[in-house]
């Protein structure tokens, strides 16, 4: 079943991000404002990348002095989600 979620991260210079999901499958993640080019190259790496596998992968990551990133917003975002906070 594929559901499309909508989320405003914290922190970062994007302002929604919006993933398309198919089970427990990210079919793509589109953000809005932010660093493009690093939008679409995350994108393109997590399109068919299981949901858990990207919260390893990017929960945590920083960018430069913020205590935050785009993929690390993302991985709370989908964490949040797996613990039933879209319902």
């Amino acid at each position: 079943m594929t559901r499309t979620l909508e989320s405003k991260p914290c922190g970062v210079c994007s302002t929604k991000m919006v993933f398309e999901l198919d089970g427990d499958t990210i079919c793509s993640i589109t953000t809005y404002n932010g660093c493009n080019g690093s939008s679409k190259g995350i994108s393109a790496l997590a399109a068919g990348m299981r949901i858990e596998e990207f919260i390893e992968r990017c929960d945590g990551i920083v960018c430069e002095r913020k205590k935050t990133s785009c993929p690390d917003q993302m991985a709370k975002i989908l964490k949040r989600y797996l613990d039933g906070g879209f319902d």
